[in-house]
């Protein structure tokens, strides 16, 4: 077991996450890198400074813009919306882990019978006029669905989706028009076969890219374990010691914390690392509300001291802070929190506010660099100008 302070255990998470120490991902290739080391990333169609998707890459990725995920996602297809840790972006490649999921859909979803009536319409004419969204179909039968009534159209859609016999084509706004996946994916990604013999080995997996995508994670309930199928406190543990056993995850002991976590056997390396190097360069990122790094937040309260709830959901009389706030992480800390819109009428930034924690002592050092962030945010968001409606940091 490797033991870690709470410093060094916030080296290692930020290290791995590629935000401390130079950018280690960088353009086209960077987005695939991280991809590839995270397993997906939460997609989220709420656009208030660009969506979860994008504001987690542009943290990330050195000369990262919104038009460099379109394009993997649309126009080369090198990755895939799909259901992972709820809807998420995955690399095309792990198409063959999820069929399960496309075998669900095809049994059991609700409203299968009433799917199955159109499927063969909804096909041929896609076959016929090429991508469409549900408005575009004439179905306006309604059915029951998963949180109220909708659509035929839309459930028959989201269905075949899921089912995989349809992909997200493109997205205009957050309208998706849908297409055949013969049309778009390789014959041998489409007919690869599920490299899992079991239920148990496809959580396992699971599991090990959840690790991978925060860094370190503990045998408890959490977020971050969130869409493993079947996956309850008796599953997580045959699964953890199933992992340990086999070598393929090692037990991190943190001061102050009395529960085991764990890392990728892989990452041992970095784990000493952190224990002996020290000058990491430290950067100032504004962090997205459901980043790989936040998707365990009781961890993130252990570890950084850093107590976040999104609260877009919150009720606005009840909220603390603002309705789509992003952490600010400064160096190995989280200094506070920001507000910023990007009005798109007017092509401004605007800072509504930006609140610091408790015992934070803004240097001008960290005024220049939280400043500096705010600025590359604008260029990212392609606006003209920013403007402040109320920042202090006195």
């Amino acid at each position: 077991m490797i033991t870690l302070s709470k410093l060094e255990a916030r080296k290692f998470i930020l290290l791995k996450q590629g935000l401390l120490g130079p950018y280690k991902f960088s353009g086209k290739k960077g987005i695939m890198d991280f991809v590839d080391q995270v397993g997906c990333i939460q997609f989220d169609p709420i656009d208030i400074c660009g969506k979860n998707p994008e504001l987690v890459l542009q943290s990330r990725v050195e000369g990262f813009s919104k038009s460099m995920l379109y394009e993997l996602l649309y126009d080369e297809r090198k990755l895939l919306d799909y259901f992972d840790k709820n809807l998420s972006i995955i690399d095309l490649n792990d198409w063959k882990h999820f069929e399960h999921i496309r075998d669900y859909y095809r049994n059991h979803s609700r409203g299968r019978h009433e799917v199955d009536s159109i499927e063969d319409e909804i096909k041929q004419l896609l076959k016929e006029k090429g991508p469409m969204c549900s408005k575009d179909f004439k179905m306006d039968r309604k059915i029951d669905w998963y949180w109220s009534e909708t659509k035929l159209s839309r459930a028959a859609l989201e269905t075949l989706y899921f089912r995989g016999d349809l992909i997200v084509h493109h997205k205009m706004g957050a309208i998706k028009y849908y297409d055949l996946s013969e049309n778009h994916l390789p014959k041998e990604i489409l007919e690869a076969e599920d490299p899992h013999d079991s239920m148990f080995d496809h959580q396992k997996w699971r599991v090990l890219r959840r690790i991978a995508s925060v860094g370190l994670l503990w045998n408890k309930s959490s977020d971050a374990f969130l869409y493993i199928e079947g996956f309850n406190a008796k599953n997580r543990n045959d699964v953890f010691d199933s992992l340990f056993n086999e070598g393929k995850i090692i037990k991190v002991a943190i001061e102050g914390i009395k529960e085991p976590l764990f890392a990728l056997k892989g990452d041992d390396d970095l784990l000493n690392a952190v224990k002996k190097e020290a000058g990491w360069l430290e950067r100032t990122e504004f962090i997205a509300p459901l980043d790989n790094l936040m998707w365990d937040r009781n961890l993130i309260r252990a570890i950084f001291d850093f107590d976040y709830k999104w609260e877009i959901y919150t009720p606005e009389a009840q909220r603390k802070f603002g309705y789509y706030v992003l952490p600010v992480l400064n160096g190995t800390r989280f200094v506070g929190r920001i507000e910023v819109v990007n009005d798109r009428k007017r092509n401004a930034l605007v800072v509504r506010k930006l609140w610091f924690e408790d015992g934070v002592v803004v240097t001008s050092e960290m005024k220049s660099q939280i400043m500096a962030c705010i600025d590359r945010f604008s260029i990212f968001n392609l606006c003209d100008k920013v403007e402040y409606e109320w920042i202090n940091f006195a």
